[in-house]
């Protein structure tokens, strides 16, 4: 899976005269914690609601209401932003992004393509990705098989068995020593019995609704 096809496409965005004040407004309005700050179409920074606050005079500080607005009202983002901006393109691939912001413990990064940005991949589109390859919102059963030898053909041998059966494995995953999948039958019993006379250890599962 790449970045393009999970990541979010027209993204908000600001410029290095946005204040303060606009940027949390932005935040807050459209739900987003980073905003990329262009100039023109250039990507020339990020910016994220975490520094805006950071910046933002204390609750606790002597500053009249007024005083207080006038700052926000007044201070550019430009002068607070992450200039060197860590950036991926739409082919990368999605494993590989989300290393980088699990290295650099960054909630977003801006995806650039011929240096314009076309989009932005986030810690929500990589979670949505995860639930998506799991098969999480989808109504079909489960079986989670702990895998006791990991021998070549393992893998071959699940997969074979449940076909025998007419029955077709919607989503896979394997983490560790458990497979995990889901496959499109109500009907588990017979697969399961099959699984056990195989002596392969199933640790889950779930029957589906019709």
């Amino acid at each position: 899976m790449y970045v393009k096809n999970i990541m979010t496409t027209n993204p908000y965005t600001v410029t290095r005269d946005t204040t303060i004040a606009e940027g949390l407004e932005i935040m807050r309005e459209k739900g987003v914690r980073r905003l990329p700050v262009l100039d023109g179409d250039n990507l020339v920074g990020i910016i994220t609601e975490r520094k805006l606050l950071e910046v933002s005079p204390s609750p606790a500080t002597t500053l009249s209401v007024f005083e207080l607005n006038y700052l926000l009202s007044k201070t550019k983002i430009g002068s607070m932003m992450t200039r060197d901006v860590i950036t991926v393109s739409p082919d990368t691939l999605l494993e590989v992004a989300a290393s980088i912001m699990k290295e650099n413990k960054f909630g977003g990064i801006p995806v650039v393509e011929d240096d314009k940005l076309v989009g932005i991949i986030t810690e929500t589109d990589i979670f949505g990705a995860f639930v998506e390859v799991l098969g999480l919102e989808d109504n079909d059963s489960k079986i989670h098989i702990k895998v006791k030898d990991n021998k070549p053909g393992v893998l071959a041998d699940i997969t074979r068995l449940i076909a025998n059966f007419d029955v077709n494995i919607t989503h896979m995953a394997l983490f560790r020593d458990t497979i995990m999948l889901r496959v499109n039958t109500p009907n588990l019993k017979p697969i399961l019995n099959e699984l056990e006379n195989k002596n392969f250890d199933i640790v889950y599962f779930f029957t589906s609704e019709d």
